[in-house]
């Protein structure tokens, strides 16, 4: 979902062919007399005017109330820019999500953008709390106040990458967070009847990510269950995991994995 392949910002068309209810006009038939739409192109316009422009955009796939469904908005500002000694390059990101149904107010989550392989992470709420504006009563002087304090929260969370980064995991460690991470992918029930090899869940697809550190294991972890960069073992027969397209199952099990990497990094 957050892997991307173009570093360049989407223009309202890309964003309108990839996820048309960004541009909603009206909400659902559903919504009360009180409900107040606000269309999501209006905030993209709006961070843009803040520095915060589009590079990628998703929807739920909806079979009733299409146009109205949950949608995700991801945006970047090219002057915000952590330059890792490592050469690790990170750029901060702002995830907003909302929908035109009523039922979701518009929402931003950090999320950190690693330029080694493309890949998007979602910053735990434990670290870093979402912040919620409500449609009704919207007008840019929020959003701005919103945005300043997403921005004064970044230190924390450099702060958190660089304690990742620092803290050392040994063998039997990393072995533990590996497994403790399947748990967020499978149920419990489909754990009991699958075999995963666990060395090469954590075996690095690059060069960069080689290391015992908690940053480049959490970061091979993840990268490899939300892509489905893993083979399992079911009644004998081998297969390969699925990627995950779904934004919010995305969302959910990075945020989870984050909260677990957590545990080690305290």
């Amino acid at each position: 979902m957050l892997n991307i392949k173009s570093k360049e910002f989407l223009s309202q068309e890309q964003i309108k062919t990839i996820a048309p209810s960004v541009f909603t006009t009206q909400g659902a038939d559903s919504t009360s007399e009180k409900y107040s739409h606000i269309p999501t192109n209006q905030i993209v316009e709006d961070m843009a005017l803040l520095g915060w422009n589009v590079i990628d955009a998703k929807e739920v796939k909806a079979r009733k109330q299409i146009g109205y469904q949950k949608h995700l908005v991801v945006f970047r500002n090219n002057d915000i820019v952590i330059n890792g000694d490592d050469g690790d390059t990170v750029y901060p990101q702002i995830l907003l999500t909302n929908s035109h149904d009523g039922k979701n107010a518009f929402t931003f989550t950090a999320g950190l953008f690693r330029m080694i392989c493309e890949n998007g992470l979602v910053i735990s709420t434990q670290e870093f709390e979402n912040i919620k504006i409500r449609h009704y009563g919207y007008n840019f002087e929020t959003l701005q106040d919103t945005i300043k304090q997403i921005v004064e929260r970044l230190p924390l969370t450099i702060e958190s990458m660089n304690k990742f980064k620092s803290k050392k995991l040994n063998q039997i460690q990393a072995e533990e967070l590996a497994t403790k991470a399947l748990s967020v992918r499978f149920s419990e029930n489909e754990l009991s009847n699958i075999s995963i090899d666990i060395n090469g869940l954590l075996t690095p697809t690059r060069e960069e990510d080689k290391g015992n550190d908690l940053w480049s294991i959490f970061n091979v972890l993840q990268e490899k269950l939300v892509h489905g960069m893993f083979n399992y073992s079911y009644a004998g027969k081998n297969r390969k995991a699925r990627k995950i397209k779904n934004f919010n199952q995305d969302m959910v099990l990075n945020e989870k994995l984050y909260d677990l990497a957590l545990e080690y990094a305290n």
